[in-house]
């Protein structure tokens, strides 16, 4: 009787804490709650004439247009886009977007469309997750559910990188218009990364793969100086989620690479992972398809072991990361950073101002790298049998002399 009174005492307290507090409601809780002085509004592509020609048509090549300027206080909580023509015939990576807060000459989000809202390469194909999704068909509608909210202004805009026009862009944009700015005003930010990764001077030596000389993970990363970066941020606020799409020319595991938090200028990460699957709530080596509502991996290679191109994404709702005055965000590729590979990603967060980016990568630096296929492996293949002498009846599996 005592241990069911101290289990009902403790669900009761954690009702009361839970529907006691505002600060944790959930989405379907808060629905019930009538706001105050709050208008929805929206900013689309419609015909302007009452008619159905509901798109922006022709966006030239070099061409920005200004998709949605609003005035004073307010929360985007919805955004919708689709283009035309398809992927890949329309790169989606070469479409930038741009979101500036309170009349800031400068952006405080810049990322190619595709990628910020979960698409990589030049591909299309679906991806859910809570806060971001590309639905059908094919992964051709992107989406936004993350609040935005802005105490003066907003502008968004759209810049065509592509070699050819966008021949149709339709989109909503949907917010609240507020007559004050929201309290504790935390302003969006996302920001995109490229990168072609360079491996040691001693080659590939990943997962005990190669020679008993130069044995199985060789040497050590405490301060994460060649790791990729995905996050580098001054001010105060809370990191929220990443998508991370990952090209790799080897079909050896790639996720070796163990996550980095540097909070407020420290030398030594305080958050310190075990492994890239890991950082992205994941175990052995995964190659599957799996979407949750915080992470998954929405496109996984069907060819050998881990060649090619993988996108997997994880979101901070429940669990962000807290910084006062800066936040530095990197990862190992292989470890101790050992193997190339072309890796992207988006990272988003919220600052208690707008925030100034570093720029992105241009478009010939975004240039994408194509998947090794079995041509290139027929290649290699070549190339090692005249290393190991060309006899004849070599299989494949044979020992170097440094392996025996």
């Amino acid at each position: 009787m005592t241990r069911l009174i101290t289990v009902r005492f403790l669900f009761f307290i954690a009702a009361l804490f839970f529907f006691g507090n505002a600060e944790s409601q959930t989405s379907l809780d808060n629905i019930a709650t009538i706001k105050q002085r709050v208008k929805s509004r929206r900013i689309s592509s419609y015909d302007r004439t009452g008619g159905n020609n509901d798109r922006f048509e022709n966006i030239m090549s070099g061409e920005t247009i200004t998709i949605a300027e609003i005035k004073g206080a307010g929360v985007i909580n919805h955004i919708w886009i689709t283009t035309a023509p398809e992927a890949p015939t329309l790169n989606r990576s070469d479409i930038i977007i741009r979101m500036y807060w309170d009349g800031k000459e400068y952006p405080s989000v810049e990322s190619p469309l595709g990628p910020f809202f979960g698409q990589g390469w030049d591909e299309s194909y679906p991806m859910t997750s809570l806060p971001l999704a590309a639905s059908p068909v094919k992964g051709n509608a992107l989406i936004s559910y993350f609040k935005m909210p802005f105490a003066k202004g907003a502008k968004i805009e759209i810049e065509n990188q592509a070699d050819v026009p966008i021949a149709a862009f339709y989109y909503y944009i949907d917010y609240v218009e507020m007559e004050e700015s929201p309290k504790d005003i935390g302003y969006f930010h996302a920001w995109y990364n490229q990168e072609i990764t360079e491996t040691a001077p001693e080659g590939e030596n990943e997962g005990k793969m190669l020679t008993a000389k130069l044995g199985g993970f060789i040497g050590e990363n405490l301060k994460g100086e060649k790791n990729y970066t995905i996050l580098n941020t001054k001010g105060k606020g809370h990191y929220v989620g990443v998508n991370y799409y990952v090209n790799t020319p080897t079909p050896i595991w790639y996720g070796e690479g163990d996550d980095m938090f540097f909070i407020d200028d420290e030398e030594t990460p305080s958050l310190n992972g075990t492994g890239t699957e890991d950082y992205f709530n994941s175990a052995w080596c995964p190659n599957e398809r799996y979407e949750h509502a915080y992470f998954g991996y929405a496109r996984v290679p069907d060819d050998i072991g881990w060649l090619g191109r993988t996108h997997v994404y994880r979101f901070h709702i429940e669990d962000p990361v807290f910084f006062e005055k800066s936040l530095r965000f990197s990862i190992e590729h292989g470890h101790n950073n050992y193997l190339t590979m072309q890796l992207a990603s988006v990272a988003y967060w919220y600052l208690d101002k707008p925030g100034r980016l570093d720029p992105i990568p241009t478009k010939e630096e975004r240039k994408l790298k194509p998947v090794i296929n079995y041509i290139d492996m027929h290649r290699w293949r070549h190339e090692w049998r005249k290393n190991m002498g060309s006899d004849p009846k070599l299989w494949g599996n044979e020992p170097t002399p440094e392996q025996k």
